[in-house]
């Protein structure tokens, strides 16, 4: 495919010319001359100026302007849409992934703070497995809480396992009524409470 900076150069080496001698003829700066020859489009000034300097280059050389004009606007349409195309693909540079690794540990610090945060201001779980009405006057009191939690049933300290099970028969009070209550160590308390009809 004929590319506008190809006919340039050719004609320019077939009339064995020189950059800074045509610059001085034309008028036209030397680095925008090497700039339409190498296709870097960076270096193009702004419009109107950049068309008019491609077709007085095109003329000094004796080549039809409006055809090299032409050819060069498809070529940069061209070259434009191919790199903004490479620049919307996302490129993991070591940089990029340094950056995505330090924003994904601190994301999991801060959502493993925030747990731990919320663990520890708020009460403790608690689970308890109520007996139905008893035959005699003792019950089998069984339940889950946090493992970190202190249990107590009608005041009495109860013991937790490492998995927050606890386990307890006592005697059914005078009053029937049994009050479970676990506290977190920030002492937060949660707390069920069941009547049991009377002995």
């Amino acid at each position: 495919m004929l590319r506008a900076s190809s006919l340039l150069r050719n004609r320019r080496l077939e009339k064995q010319l020189e950059i800074t001698d045509i610059s001085k003829k034309t008028k036209i700066p030397s680095r925008h001359l090497l700039s339409l020859e190498n296709e870097d489009f960076s270096c193009f000034p702004p419009e109107p100026y950049c068309s008019l300097i491609i077709k007085s280059y095109a003329q000094f050389l004796g080549i039809d302007d409006q055809e090299i004009l032409k050819l060069f606007r498809r070529d940069f349409d061209q070259r434009r849409k191919s790199s903004s195309l490479q620049s919307s693909r996302l490129r993991f540079t070591p940089s990029l992934v340094f950056n995505l690794f330090i924003f994904i540990s601190i994301a999991v610090f801060a959502t493993f703070l925030g747990s731990e945060f919320i663990k520890y201001h708020r009460p403790p779980a608690l689970k308890v497995n109520w007996p139905p009405s008893p035959s005699d006057n003792t019950l089998e009191l069984s339940g889950l809480t946090d493992s970190e939690a202190t249990v107590r049933i009608n005041d009495n300290l109860i013991i937790v396992d490492s998995e927050g099970k606890f386990q307890k028969k006592i005697a059914l009070p005078s009053n029937a009524k049994i009050v479970v209550e676990a506290k977190s160590p920030s002492g937060k308390v949660a707390r069920q409470e069941k009547t049991y009809p009377s002995p």
